[in-house]
């Protein structure tokens, strides 16, 4: 999101301000703390500091404050630092659940969803499945007026505190499965934004986090729900798993895959006026830098590949999670005029330095055989002890071939456990 519009957002927000809130506050909590005198009680607490949140717990209980508020509000300022990784300073002025804050849309990415709403002149969006609202916000920073639904009641209070700076702009509690597309909506500025439960509830991973799915037949609403509500109004868009299948992208429709830092995180349908071309897509985001967008338009159909270890260039591109998850690889090929090493992984090998946004570059040191007593002995000839490992395309444990070859995690070298034209092979690296 931009510089301008986070400073609207935070004097919409009246920072320094917010709570965050566990999966089992009710209702009345959440009014509460997103009232003037929950944001005043909230902003006396400070930073939170887990050594003295016993002695600020009896403070706020001799003062009056009921227990579940006392609760609620020192549970929000523990995870407000969570908060703060995803949405910054913004977050000082949000209600949040934990599942929430795990699930929501951080708001540089909301921000390009909202603008495909602004750009195609949407006057009103309908967030069904609004969670904690992060999107419904961004859309209402870019003066579209949001109705949002989410079927958790807790969650929807959330959301509608959330959206208090824009009064125009509420949630309530809903059902997308329920939800009746307004009369004339394929006709009028309106659109819709899904953004579908792909979590199992109750099961939950090591970290405590509710598990994902993966099949897009798993998600709710179900895929089935989604083609319908965009049959009903054209300017849909709905944000998916990385994994969505291509042959499932309706025709006319873009799939746009999204990555941020490197970590691949989503993708997102789009159907009707919010569709910028029809196919595959992918979005760049860096942190300080603009977004950049490569489409099938500007990518070789037929992605060249080299044919054997000799082939291997001086210069390596690592290219984006988003663009390979796109099948989107050929852009690479394109601007380097290189050749893939084995088709699907995204590591394309070149004559010459380019600098790409979406590819991350490496020279290529040597090329050697999947062999620990060669690589151990080339190691050793060079007096290389720290090494960087890297793989894709292999399964290898990293720790036991640490072991194996006498080394330590370090910068000394990069090691590419690959596969280039059917065989394992290790590129032994230097970023450049």
């Amino acid at each position: 999101m931009g510089g301008s519009r986070i400073n609207r957002m935070r004097r919409c927000l009246h920072l320094p301000a917010g709570a965050v809130l566990d999966g089992r506050v009710d209702v009345a909590s959440v009014r509460w703390l997103g009232s003037l005198a929950g944001r005043a009680v909230l902003r006396d607490l400070g930073p939170y500091d887990e050594s003295a949140a016993v002695g600020v717990s009896a403070r706020l209980r001799a003062g009056g404050l009921a227990p579940d508020l006392v609760a609620a509000a020192l549970t929000q300022q523990r995870l407000r630092t969570r908060a703060r990784e995803k949405f910054g300073e913004l977050a000082d002025g949000m209600l949040f659940t934990a599942d929430g804050l795990e699930q929501a849309t951080r708001f540089e990415i909301a921000a390009g969803h909202a603008e495909r709403f602004a750009q195609a002149s949407i006057a009103t969006a309908h967030d069904l499945g609004c969670g904690i609202g992060s999107d419904a916000m961004a859309l209402a920073a870019l003066d579209v007026t949001v109705a949002a639904i989410d079927a958790d009641p807790v969650t929807a209070a959330v959301a509608d505190a959330n959206l208090r700076p824009w009064p125009d702009s509420r949630a309530r509690v809903g059902l997308a499965e329920d939800w009746v597309a307004p009369p004339g909506a394929g006709r009028d500025r309106v659109g819709a934004w899904l953004d579908p439960a792909r979590r199992v509830g109750g099961v939950a991973d090591a970290a405590g986090r509710t598990r994902r799915v993966i099949r897009l037949d798993d998600i709710a609403p179900s895929w089935t729900t989604v083609l319908s509500i965009a049959q009903a109004v054209p300017a849909t868009g709905v944000k998916l798993s990385p994994s969505f299948p291509h042959d499932q992208l309706p025709r006319g429709a873009e799939a746009q895959w999204v990555s941020r830092a490197g970590e691949l995180l989503e993708c997102t349908v789009w159907f009707g006026p919010l569709a910028r071309t029809r196919g595959r897509s992918a979005r760049v985001l860096r942190p300080g830098q603009a977004p950049i967008e490569v489409t099938e338009d500007t990518a070789t159909a037929d992605v060249p590949c080299v044919g054997g270890v000799n082939e291997v260039h001086p210069w390596l591109y690592e290219t984006d999670r988003a663009l390979v998850q796109a099948d989107l690889v050929g852009a690479v090929t394109a601007a380097t005029d290189g050749r893939e090493l084995e088709p699907g992984l995204g590591y394309v090998t070149a004559d010459t330095a380019y600098g790409l946004g979406y590819a991350r570059r490496y020279a290529v040191r040597d090329v050697l055989p999947l062999n620990v007593k060669a690589l151990r002995a080339w190691l050793r000839a060079r007096q290389i002890s720290g090494v960087t490992i890297k793989k894709r395309g292999v399964r290898l444990d990293e720790a036991g071939l640490m072991r194996q070859l006498k080394v330590r995690p370090g910068a000394d070298a990069t090691l590419l456990l690959t596969r280039v034209a059917g065989h394992n092979a290790v590129l032994v690296l230097d970023q450049d």
